[in-house]
């Protein structure tokens, strides 16, 4: 697509510059498909939902089942079926749900591209786009497609994703390439996966979704992200259940064995014990619980693009922001343009409006205040060539003509360009060198209005030979300096109150701009709020790593940094042990956003910052974050309380059925009893993404702690397994059961014990001090009951009960609350002895529900 000329691609494509007719979209659109490469595609929910049925416990549990049935046990065979079903239809359900709310709010701020549809220009997702569709993109855009150039203006791109190379690349229209023969060579082409930096095009798509460069390399170059602290912690729990289980699991199969028990009634038992046992609920747990937690967050205008940012935000415990929008209104409006002297003047003015009109970059909030000043007539000028504004220049530079002179003007921050004046402007038509008394007086200038709390650009300019074509970085020298351009960002009336909220939750907030620090120093007293260190980016750059991370803790305040020193300072913070946030919203943040723990973006902003966020702010307003971070917290201390009750019960489990294999002359529990016992169970604990959490457990940054889990499951796990072992001595020697109401009691006592243990570990309070939600403590509540009444109902014998005397529920309600008396009492012990160990963290920052 990049040998043939702009006329015979269009000619193929069956397109214009004009764009395609909406009926001609469409039907592309059911031949090509989604503008998506395969690794972002969802597979069918069937396929899905077969997939399920993979996990190695449940498909040997179908082939014993199976060979149960081919040994005339028919009806186990179908229970096994039915259960298994039903568990897994339930698993999927609520994630798949879960799943496809969250991705529908993904959709609301995905990325949008300017395209020509019948001559007219509108706005379009990415994913939409079809072959032919012409499109138009400027600084910031991500490139949608593989696209050839019909139109470029100082057109640089990044397309370091598929050719490695980290400076940007310039792109024209008019360049032939014959010999190219990839993305690196193709100077006339862009693609998908690369970013524009500068300049703006239009361009006509040729190749979408797997067709494109960047689709027949997306899963080598989508690999997904690291795995965060919290998914790792389950993982890693994940995996110690599952290795107690599978020593269990042989351990009751060799009993089973040894003891000349039918051997297929032994493997159905084991294997059903370890369904029973295994987690298996944990992920859809784990999804449902931060989906709800991210759909809660869509009240408070927050969208979540990706699940992991809900813990990282829970656990974070510094956000490093921007100033502009954040401590400032983010409305900056041009109020002087001062000359050398300190007056207002036209021709600063007027230079400066030159620049802001004709440069092709990145456009700021400062060139669009310049442009709004007021309205100049620029119609006897004429742009011939640029050099755009980079964060390392910190500067642009325009080379205009009026027909009979060549200027180059130049706009930047005031140290850089004052650096680079060798002369300025002392009136009206008259130069002078630039001495150091001069020098001295622009730079005291500089900063009194600094001081006084505005933004400043310089401006200057530099005459040029008629024959000058070009502008190049080594024109930006003996400048006429001219004066400067004077910008008002008023303070956020409400940027006090959320500071003040996140360091009362425990988040530091740092700050890190671009800008002065006096223009800084004068926004933070403004807003009554300390600087305790003050770090500029010449700072950063004669430090050493060790060096800036002891001086991480004093400094809260960055200035002049660049793209660069972002995401090296947020490196440092990750490294130093801390859980960094990063809210950004331009070109210059997106590194920073990458190298974050969690990036905050808006729905504003620039492309790239938006696709690097995991959070996207639909109101560019500090005190969401806050909302956003006590959300994060309230959803891990959600899933841990699952987690809490779940690794202890299962560790009780575990040792009730090594010792009941060891004395029993039959089986504690039939196989099916356990898969009904595992189904209730799962279905009360759907109700724990909905829960109530304490606001005191809010206060500060939750983070995974594993070793917690593993002693609280060492220490509640026996007393679960007290009880039980309470149980079988009660139904053989008070009840004189046999084998039938032995595990019908047994299914009983140990269903109600797992489920209704959850309003005792839920909080750190007495459980009739917190309340549950409803729908939790309905779910907990009713399968208790289901599971103690089920034995009176014809539906009992179905799965092998019989009625228990009615004394025996007499002594199931009296060991229910012993039970759950006796795990409150050993659950404030444990804690308040954490709380006291020497060097213990505060107990409110660490995995405990509220």
């Amino acid at each position: 697509m990049w040998i043939e000329p702009v006329a015979a691609v269009l000619s193929t494509l069956g397109t214009s510059s004009a764009g395609l007719t909406q009926t001609e979209v469409e039907d592309r659109r059911r031949r090509y498909g989604l503008n998506r490469p395969t690794t972002h595609r969802r597979r069918p929910w069937w396929f899905e939902f077969l997939l399920r049925f993979l996990n190695p416990l449940v498909l040997i549990l179908l082939f014993a089942s199976a060979l149960s049935a081919a040994t005339g046990n028919i009806a186990s065979f179908v229970i096994v079926i039915i259960l298994v079903v039903l568990s897994v239809t339930l698993d999927f359900v609520q994630e798949t749900r879960a799943e496809r709310a969250i991705e529908a709010l993904s959709r609301s701020v995905a990325i949008r591209v300017q395209v020509r549809r019948g001559g007219a220009e509108m706005s379009e997702t990415a994913d939409l786009l079809v072959p032919g569709d012409v499109v138009r993109l400027a600084a910031g855009d991500l490139v949608p497609a593989d696209c050839r150039l019909i139109e470029a203006r100082d057109l640089f791109v990044n397309q370091a994703t598929l050719t490695g190379e980290p400076y940007p690349v310039e792109k024209r229209a008019d360049a032939p390439c014959l010999s190219a023969r990839g993305p690196d060579e193709a100077i006339n082409t862009i693609f998908m996966g690369s970013s524009v930096i500068s300049g703006s095009a239009v361009a006509v798509v040729c190749r979408t979704g797997d067709a494109t460069a960047f689709g027949r390399l997306s899963d080598a170059l989508m690999a997904p992200p690291p795995p965060t602290a919290f998914e790792l912690g389950i993982r890693q729990f994940g995996f110690l259940i599952l290795r107690l289980t599978i020593f269990l699991v042989l351990f009751v199969l060799a009993v089973n064995v040894l003891f000349h028990r039918p051997w297929l009634d032994s493997l159905m038992f084991a294997l059903a014990l370890a369904v029973g046992l295994t987690p298996e609920l944990l992920p859809m747990i784990v999804t449902v619980t931060l989906a709800r937690g991210a759909l809660r967050l869509t009240g408070r205008r927050v969208i979540v693009k990706r699940l992991a940012a809900m813990h990282n935000i829970g656990a974070m415990d510094v956000l490093c922001t921007d100033k502009t929008g954040t401590l400032t209104e983010a409305t900056i409006r041009m109020v002087r343009h001062l000359d050398c002297l300190g007056t207002d003047s036209d021709r600063v003015f007027r230079l400066a409006y030159l620049n802001s009109h004709f440069e092709s970059g990145i456009k700021s909030p400062l060139d669009e205040a310049v442009i709004a000043f007021r309205p100049l007539d620029v119609t006897g000028w004429e742009k011939i060539d640029e050099v755009p504004f980079d964060f390392e220049r910190r500067r642009v530079s325009v080379l205009v003509t009026d027909g009979t002179r060549r200027l180059l003007v130049v706009k930047g921050a005031p140290e850089d360009v004052l650096r680079l004046s060798t002369h300025y402007e002392a009136e009206a038509d008259v130069v002078k060198p630039m001495d150091p008394a001069a020098r001295a007086r622009l730079d005291a200038l500089f900063q009194t209005l600094g001081e006084d709390g505005f933004r400043v650009l310089a401006v200057a300019s530099k005459v040029m030979t008629p024959d000058h074509a070009t502008a190049t970085l080594g024109d930006e020298c003996e400048l006429d300096f001219a004066g400067y351009a004077v910008f008002l960002d008023p303070p956020k009336a409400s940027a006090t109150a959320a500071v003040h909220a996140l360091d009362g939750a425990g988040v530091a907030v740092k700050v890190l701009t671009g800008d002065n620090e006096r223009v800084t120093r004068h926004v933070c007293a403004e807003l009554g709020l300390p600087i305790t260190g003050l770090m500029t980016g010449d700072d950063l750059r004669a430090m050493n790593e060790e060096a800036l991370r002891a001086r991480l803790a004093e400094v809260n305040v960055y200035c002049r940094v660049t793209p660069q020193q972002k995401e090296r300072v947020l490196s440092a913070y990750r490294r130093s042990g801390r859980v960094v946030g990063f809210l950004g919203d331009g070109i210059n943040d997106a590194s920073a956003l990458h190298a974050a723990d969690v990036g905050i973006s808006v729905d504003g902003a620039a492309d790239v910052a938006k696709e690097a966020a995991g959070l996207i702010l639909l109101d560019h307003d500090l005190s969401v974050v806050g909302a956003a971070v006590a959300e994060g917290r309230r959803t891990v201390h959600n899933v841990t309380k699952y987690v809490l009750m779940g690794s202890s019960s299962n560790f009780g489990n575990m040792f009730s059925m090594a010792g009941a294999s060891l004395f029993l002359p039959f089986l504690p529990m039939l196989p099916t009893q356990v898969l009904l016992n595992n189904l209730l169970y799962d279905a009360s604990e759907t109700g724990i993404p909905l829960d109530n959490v304490e606001a005191e457990s809010l206060a500060a940054p939750v983070r995974w702690d594993l070793r917690l889990i593993e002693r609280f499951m060492l220490v509640l796990g026996p007393v679960s397994s007290l009880f039980d072992f309470l149980t079988f001595y009660a139904l053989l020697r008070l009840f004189d059961a046999d084998e039938a109401l032995f595990q019908t009691g047994w299914f009983v006592e140990s269903l109600a014990t797992q489920v209704l243990v959850i309003f005792v570990i839920r909080t750190r309070h007495s459980p009739w001090r917190s309340r549950p939600h409803p729908v939790l403590a309905g779910l907990a509540v009713g399968a208790a009951i289901i599971g103690a009444l089920l034995p009176l109902t014809p539906a009992g014998a179905f799965f092998g009960f019989v009625a228990p005397p009615a004394s025996f529920y007499l002594f199931l309600a009296t060991a229910v609350v012993c039970y759950l008396a006796l795990v409150e009492a050993i659950k404030r012990v444990f804690f308040r002895h954490l709380a006291a160990k020497p060097g213990a963290r505060d107990p409110r920052d660490r995995l405990y529900p509220g």
